[in-house]
């Protein structure tokens, strides 16, 4: 092991994979899991014949990382490494791509369709793999991908079939899954056990090796006192008001205080239940009242000015689509006090005091030090292009030195980045040319991002995960790792709360380690026969949901203008991906906006443009082209409800409709649509 590079804990925590015992590795951010998990791979493919090794990863980005920084350059002269993602023709031969390869990387998605795929060239099964490592295996649980491939597992194991993959999961935290009593936080570390049908190892005699390799980073936090006055806050407060006088609430419904995210979970149920009664007033006016909460919300963590451009942003999409007086009150309040906010915005004695703190903060690393590195997390896409904003404009911070950038998830929305934009901010980030990410949760988890002098969570609520996750890329000696909160605020709060979660979950691994290997196997084998019986009931539950209605007695309509645009049999779903609307009468229904920008290719499908509801501008989803013919609106259900036998509702996904999708059929499309065009 020692020729591999591996350090003594490294060593402790595989020993027991190397006896093919399934196991999860817990080691922090930064303590080498993957290097870890290369060296087991190395060990099984010399030593077991025919051996098949697959990594799962849960982002797309880390099938290039994992397989450039740590497969290919230890395994690739001796064994056949492939990398496919959703981005890879690949993908389509995947049983092919298997039966070929020693080793594949791969998203768990694409193995999970190999599982359920029962076409030749696709088609995987759970027999071929003989080790089968999970990438931040803590994701093994609920409806995650990992945990349905796992499923299949379970069941073949209940069964008593013998050819199973052996398994080796990583994971810097398991977390608690909520649980604040150590009884509970077993149960739910016992649970990622069964689901992954291993063990969790970590290191008990090079505790202090690992503790001198990763080092903790020293903890600042900064508070700082509330605004002594807020105008610009009172003046959306006020307005607000005047939205709550508008509409009328129902007897049974309460408001919470506004400018919170209790607010906004009730704004957002508001419009449901607008949707669901089909009044217009109710539905709106909850819309816009979310606009302005966020507005507070921003107000409170950034700039006023961000604030105000935030509701400028939305209103500009609204000026010209008003279909009725709600929308034309609407509208009219907010122009008739947009200059009076945007005065406000301006100035600086009403600043956001947390900013002048961040501003602090950053100087006092970059300042003395310009070769520092850091990263800035904040909670949304908006708040990174805000605080990079704030940081390319702010004289201090650019005299400090500081090159930022912003990093966010990859996607197809203006604004997400593309695989390629990521890369390319990293690979600056790396080379020193950016030397401070301005990230969402992105950067958290399994990016290789170099070591940082600096890390700071900004305006953040998440879990004990999230937090050691960011925590640990502050890995550079004499690191800091930072957070900037309010008095008495919610932040603060949270992160005592996760320090405690941390601790417990040490705890409830430790307890778990000290059970008898009797009781720890009757235990998870317990746990997993409960869990396939929930699973079966679940999967019945869905099937009869499904199947409810017939889909034609079923009609979409419009969230926006509440106008019936379409019927349940008017879609089809493309390879379990694309639920388009095959009617051409559908057309008539939207207007066509931007093209669609993804970054990336697809071999039978490609993006158009967006589109939207002809009478309000409500955003619909996007035209994409099927194997250069096929034009067919993308829709995304969130956008409509659904008018059933039994009423209306709004639902969030494809998978909550109570209605059965047929598969489209590429060649009866053609012939009722081109009856002269001969397709091979």
């Amino acid at each position: 092991m020692a020729d591999f590079g591996l350090r003594s804990y490294q060593e402790e925590v595989v020993e027991r994979a190397l006896r093919r015992e399934n196991v999860i590795i817990w080691l922090p951010t930064g303590g080498g899991k993957t290097r870890a998990a290369v060296y087991v791979a190395k060990r099984h493919l010399e030593t077991t014949s025919p051996a098949k090794v697959v990594v799962l990863v849960n982002k797309v980005h880390l099938v290039e990382q994992h397989f450039k920084k740590e497969f290919k350059p230890h395994l690739g002269p001796e064994y056949k490494i492939e990398a496919v993602s959703g981005d890879s023709g690949q993908k389509d031969f995947f049983g092919k791509v298997v039966e070929r390869s020693d080793v594949v990387i791969c998203t768990a998605q694409i193995v999970f369709n190999a599982l359920t795929n029962m076409e030749e060239n696709a088609h995987v099964e759970l027999s071929d793999i003989t080790l089968l490592i999970i990438d931040e295996c803590h994701h093994t649980q609920k409806e995650g991908v990992y945990n349905k491939i796992m499923r299949h597992y379970l069941e073949k194991k209940l069964r008593g079939e013998p050819k199973l993959p052996q398994i080796l999961g990583l994971t810097a935290s398991p977390g608690t899954g909520g649980a604040k009593i150590l009884e509970r936080a077993v149960e739910h570390v016992l649970q990622i056990c069964a689901n992954l049908d291993s063990a969790i190892v970590s290191t008990k005699h090079c505790t202090a090796e690992l503790k001198e390799k990763v080092p903790r980073p020293f903890k600042s936090i900064h508070i700082v006192d509330k605004r002594a006055q807020d105008p610009f806050g009172d003046q959306l407060k006020e307005m607000m008001q005047k939205i709550h006088n508008f509409m009328t609430l129902p007897p049974d419904f309460r408001l919470r205080e506004c400018g919170t995210q209790e607010y906004e979970l009730d704004v957002i149920t508001l419009k449901r239940r607008g949707e669901k009664e089909q009044n217009r007033i109710l539905a709106q006016c909850a819309l816009h009242l979310r606009e302005y909460n966020d507005a507070l919300l921003i107000n409170d963590t950034l700039r006023m000015m961000d604030a105000y451009r935030s509701l400028e942003d939305f209103y500009d999409t609204k000026t010209d689509n008003a279909i009725d007086e709600t929308d034309d009150f609407l509208v009219r309040l907010f122009q008739d006090d947009a200059v009076k906010l945007r005065k406000i915005a301006k100035n600086s004695q009403y600043e956001n005091p947390k900013m002048g703190k961040l501003e602090t903060v950053l100087r006092n690393q970059f300042g003395p030090d310009p070769e520092s590195r850091g990263i800035l997390f904040c909670k949304t896409r908006k708040s990174t292009r805000c605080l990079n904003d704030w940081v390319l404009y702010n004289r201090a911070l650019q005299q400090a030195g500081i090159k930022a950038a912003v990093l966010t998830g990859a996607g197809c929305g203006k604004s997400h980045m593309t695989q390629n934009e990521q890369d390319d901010t990293i690979r600056k980030f790396s080379q020193g040319v950016l030397n401070l990410l301005i990230s969402t949760s992105v950067a958290e988890e399994g990016l290789d991002i170099p070591e940082c002098n600096l890390v700071v969570r900004y305006g953040l609520l998440t879990n004990e995960i999230a937090q050691q996750q960011a925590r640990g890329r502050a890995r550079a000696q004499e690191a800091e790792y930072s957070m900037v909160g309010q008095t008495g605020g919610q932040e603060v709060h949270r992160e005592h709360i996760n320090e405690l979660l941390e601790e417990l979950t040490g705890q409830a691994i430790a307890k778990i380690q000290e059970m008898s290997p009797h009781d720890f196997r009757t235990k998870i084998n317990e746990l997993q026969k409960e869990a396939l019986i929930g699973s079966d009931i679940a999967d019945t539950h869905k099937m009869k949901k499904r199947g409810r209605y017939d889909a034609s007695a079923v009609q979409l309509w419009c969230r926006g203008c509440f106008k019936s645009v379409a019927s349940g049999s008017d879609i089809e779903v493309i390879k379990n991906m694309h639920r388009v609307n095959v009617n051409p009468d559908f057309r008539k229904h939207y207007k066509l906006g931007e093209q669609v920008k993804i970054g990336k290719t697809f071999d039978d499908w490609e993006p158009g443009c967006k589109i939207s509801c002809n009478d309000c501008n409500q955003d619909w989803g996007f035209e994409i082209k099927y194997r250069k013919i096929a034009l067919l609106p993308n829709i995304a259900i969130k956008n409509f409800a659904l008018e059933t036998p039994e009423g209306t509702t709004p639902v969030k996904k494809w998978k909550d409709v109570s209605f059965t999708v047929e598969e489209f059929d590429f060649q009866e499309y053609i012939q009722d649509n081109f009856p002269d065009m001969t397709i091979d």
